[in-house]
């Protein structure tokens, strides 16, 4: 009888790939650009992020690239109401294919699980394209194993500067940046780090945003003034 009883709870208990999969089945797209994902129009996240659209149903990402996720913070928050004390939960999730895209969430909820899953399907939404790439003039072996130049990313007061690494250096930086750039796909880089980083959300964020630079075109004032010229 107990037997039977486990064998019903296993059977009833689904994965998170099970029921991602249920939920993709059942999806229907709200979007112009969620119609064409399902449509096959579009058939990868490097079009969308060429085509500058933004993403507003993680059902997107989910449907075109399955992510990695990671809890990365948890912490429980206490709000003072009429009635006395109100608990929620703070949840950050980390996502990433760690073959150039990664993301972050962060999301509340008076339950564990459902601020977990809020947070995972923000992650989806901030999704972050970033360029790798061999800038190290100590390696010339032309793989997008690092990053390709100097970038600096900035949250609150922490500010975070990853500088190219030869290959077989590994990730110098610390645990909460590790998880960043092992999701990104980055495995070789020289980490500088500044303000304060017992702040580890401010920390990830400032990780993320340096590494959303290696995407970004800088113009030059001279350029931006013969534009203005024309115009």
């Amino acid at each position: 009888m107990v037997e039977e009883k486990k064998r019903g709870r296993r059977e009833g208990t689904k994965t998170a790939a099970e029921t991602r999969e249920a939920e993709l089945a059942n999806w229907v797209p709200k979007t112009a650009l969620g119609k064409s994902v399902l449509a096959g129009k579009i058939t990868s996240l490097e079009e969308i992020f060429n085509s500058n659209q933004p993403i507003l149903e993680p059902e997107i990402v989910d449907y075109l690239m399955p992510m990695e996720e990671k809890m990365v913070e948890f912490r429980k928050t206490t709000r003072v109401v009429r009635a006395g004390r109100k608990f929620s939960f703070r949840v950050a999730v980390l996502v990433g294919n760690k073959n150039g895209f990664v993301g972050i969430g962060t999301a509340k909820d008076d339950d564990k699980w459902p601020a977990i899953k809020k947070a995972t399907k923000k992650a989806k939404l901030n999704l972050v394209k970033v360029r790798r790439g061999c800038g190290s003039w100590e390696c010339t072996c032309g793989t997008g194993h690092s990053v390709p130049f100097k970038v600096s990313g900035k949250n609150a007061s922490v500010k975070v500067t990853f500088l190219p690494a030869p290959k077989g250096t590994g990730l110098v930086a610390g645990e909460a940046v590790k998880d960043v750039l092992l999701f990104a796909g980055v495995t070789d880089v020289w980490t500088k780090v500044k303000g304060a980083t017992d702040t580890r959300l401010n920390f990830l964020k400032a990780a993320i945003d340096a590494l959303k630079k290696t995407t970004k075109m800088k113009v030059s004032n001279a350029i931006e003034k013969k534009g203005e010229k024309r115009a």
